[in-house]
This record gives C-alpha cells, structure tokens and sequence, in this order.
C-alpha cells in the first residue's frame, strides 16, 4: 500500500466531498493494519487541512492551470508533497519519489507531480515570501474567519489565529471512581509517559507528547479518558448532587456524559441526548468502556415534546450545536466546511435548544450552557438575548481563575493554559 496515496485517498473525501476530517480517516484507518503507518498517514491528512491555505496558495503559483474536480486526488498528492517538503523531516528526493510513484493508478499525473514538486525546491524561499503577501495565505485562514475574530477580539485575533495552526496537547481526565490523579501520574511516569497535572481541573493531567490510546495503561478498563481540559471543567460547573436527575443536551460523543457520572456516581438518573444516531454510539461504547451507566436516547434536543413525556430535571448541560472555532487546533477542516452563513443558522439553533431545554428545567434547577466557540454573538450575546426574554431565568456568576468574565458567562480563548476555546454560562430557573 501506498500510504501516500492513501492519504490522498482520505483528503479527497474532505475537499472534493465535505466530510469532516474526523470521519473521512475513520472510514479509511481499516485498511492501515501497522500503527506506525496510520500514524504517518493521519499527520500527512492533518498537516495538509491545518496548513491548506498556504499550500494551496504554493500550488496555485505552480500550476498552470487549475486540475479537474475529477481528478482531486492527484491535487490532494500535490498538496501531501508540498507539505512533506515544507513541514515534515522527510528527505526532499524521498518525498518527491515517493508522492510521484503513489500516482500509478493515473500515470498520466506522474510528469505533473514530479515536476511541481522539483518547481518547488527551486523556488521554495520565493514562494514562501509570497505567501505574506496573499491575506488568507499569510494567516492560513479564509477571510470570513479572520474578520469574525477581528470583530470579537481585535486584541487577540492574532493569537487566536496562530494558535488554532498548534496542534493541541494530549490531555487526560482521570477516573477518580478508579483512583487519585496522583497515582495515575505515577503510572503514567513508570511507563516513561511525561505527564503533569493541569491547572483549575483536579482530573485533568497533560502528556508532554501524544500517544496513542492503546498505550494508556488502564484505557481499557476505564481509568483514564481523552478529554482537553476546558471541556473538562463543565461536570464541576454543573455541580449535580445525589439523587438528582440530570439530562445532557446534544451529549456525543460522551465526554462530558461521562465526567458528570464520574465526578458524581449517586445520581437517580441521567439522560443522554443526541439528534446523531450515530455518533450516539460512541457514547455508548463510552459508557461500556468506563463501566458507567446512564440512558442514551436518539432524539431532537430542540422537540422535546416528541421524547420528554413529561420528565423534568434538577441540572441540565446543553453543549449547543456550534462553530468551533474555539477547536479549529484540533478539527482544522473546520477552515474549510464551515461557511459564513452557517454562523446565524447555528444561532438561531442555539437559542430554540436553549429555550427548549429550559422548559425541562426543574424550579430551582441549573442549567449550564456551553459551546466550543470564542464568537461572541454564540455565546454571550446568546444568552443576553435568552435572559432578556425569560423572566424565570437569573444568571448564576462563575467565578474561576481560568478564562475571562464577559457581560454573561466565562470565556475560554484558544491556548488559554493549553485549553481549547470554550464558552460557560450557568443559568438557575427561580422557584
């Protein structure tokens, strides 16, 4: 197999079809038996997404003209040996030879990708200068992206920008039903694994490098889980006590299901919501893997009268449909399928959830609203707009030493301790 061509294969899928980067290497890691080479084939597919506008500024200077939809393989190759040249410690004659014999199913391309890529080598310094000179190329975002950062943070746009290129840290959320973060760490040292506990988050711990899963002792029988730390912090805001009943809004693929069930075992129930049939299958397998338990229902979070009957509960987490721009660093081919127009879509969204899910709100009840996002109009001015027309909902303040007070709620910006971009507002419904 060539793994190049493989990953030609996965990118295709992205930019030719718009499927999420996340899926397209689901469908296509079966066919990778070695772990080393799904390794190599994963860093080729996320190098090329996180780095696309500049590289597919490169090939566009190289080109004589555009290559055919058709054929969007042999452009996602282009792409694959742009960025092994560019970003990746492979030998220049390697990359070429290698990216060029992966064209055999069309040998028409080989001449093509042989003489881009030796056109690059040549003129790399030149091209990379240029690329300061393009406005999306420069910053590696399109344009509608950059003025939405600029418009809600125009102190930080420029690190947010430069931090949503970083590939995220590896961060852990300890089972403290299995034992102490403290002990987990020493197993994790006995392993050679470099670790260090993580601020404001007494389950969160940070590998010094990523590994695979595989290789977390106790991954299997539920003694750890992969979780950034931001998202980490939504089970202690949600503070459910014994006895409670509890629903998670828009709940897949399970994380956070799971830390509230962790960081409170004697619940009378929790109910796990998702509209994704399947993607509500991972937090099934969740559940089974960290040995919890909680109901699991396929079901649109903005109709409850279709699947509620009546239920009402004491704490409420509604993770909203959003953006993700505060999660670009780790699903960067949100740059390339999120559209413009998609932002007042998802607002409009937000809020017929979030008035949904307060009518399932028990007097007295808490329901903590989230998003992955750093754009203001999902987040606070979202929930601005909800207090302002529900008379029976008063913000409770979070007071944290991570993030940002805003007018509601608390901000995450991307990179913030490590964290990704995360927005918290903690609404109670009065008796």
């Amino acid at each position: 197999m060539n793994l190049r061509n493989h990953a030609a294969q996965i990118l295709s899928k992205v930019l030719g079809e718009g499927q999420s980067l996340t899926r397209a290497l689901a469908a296509g890691f079966p066919a990778i038996r070695e772990s080393k080479d799904r390794a190599f084939v994963q860093a080729l597919c996320y190098g090329v997404i996180r780095q696309y506008y500049q590289l597919d500024f490169i090939l566009g200077r190289l080109l004589g003209k555009p290559i055919k939809q058709k054929d969007i393989d042999i452009r996602a190759l282009l792409l694959i040996g742009l960025y092994q040249l560019q970003y990746m410690r492979v030998k220049s004659h390697a990359a070429v030879s290698e990216t060029v014999a992966a064209c055999k199913h069309k040998p028409w391309a080989k001449a093509l990708v042989n003489a881009v890529l030796r056109q690059y080598l040549r003129d790399a310094q030149a091209l990379q200068q240029a690329c300061g000179d393009d406005p999306q190329a420069a910053v590696n975002h399109p344009d509608w992206i950059v003025a939405r950062l600029k418009q809600c943070w125009p102190e930080q746009a420029a690190d947010l920008l430069a931090a949503n290129d970083q590939p995220p840290p590896m961060a852990l959320r300890v089972n403290l039903l299995q034992g102490s973060r403290h002990d987990y760490l020493e197993l994790l040292n006995e392993q050679g694994m470099a670790a260090h506990p993580a601020k404001f988050c007494e389950t969160g711990l940070l590998l010094e490098q990523p590994v695979g899963v595989e290789l977390l002792p106790g991954f299997e029988t539920g003694r750890v889980s992969v979780q950034d730390i931001a998202a980490q912090l939504a089970a202690g805001l949600l503070d459910a006590q014994p006895g409670q009943q509890v629903l998670d809004l828009c709940a897949a693929p399970g994380g956070k299901t799971a830390a509230i069930l962790e960081s409170q075992p004697q619940l009378q129930a929790l109910l796990a919501v998702d509209v994704d049939e399947q993607r509500l299958r991972r937090v099934t397998e969740n559940l089974w893997r960290l040995h919890l338990q909680a109901e699991v229902l396929a079901a649109d979070a903005a109709v409850p009268e279709s699947w509620a009957q009546g239920r009402r509960f004491h704490r409420i987490l509604l993770d909203a449909p959003c953006s993700g721009f505060g999660v670009i660093r780790r699903h960067p081919d949100i740059k390339i399928l999120r559209r413009d127009s998609d932002i007042a879509a998802l607002q409009a969204l937000q809020a017929r959830i979030l008035d949904a899910a307060w009518s399932l709100l028990l007097p007295g009840g808490v329901l903590l609203y989230a998003t992955c996002s750093v754009l203001k109009q999902e987040n606070e001015e979202q929930i601005a707009q909800f207090l302002a027309r529900r008379a029976d909902a008063l913000e409770i303040p979070i007071t944290a030493g991570w993030g940002q007070a805003r007018p509601h709620g608390r901000q995450i910006l991307t990179g913030d301790s490590g964290m990704d971009g995360f927005y918290y507002a903690r609404l109670g419904k009065q008796a």
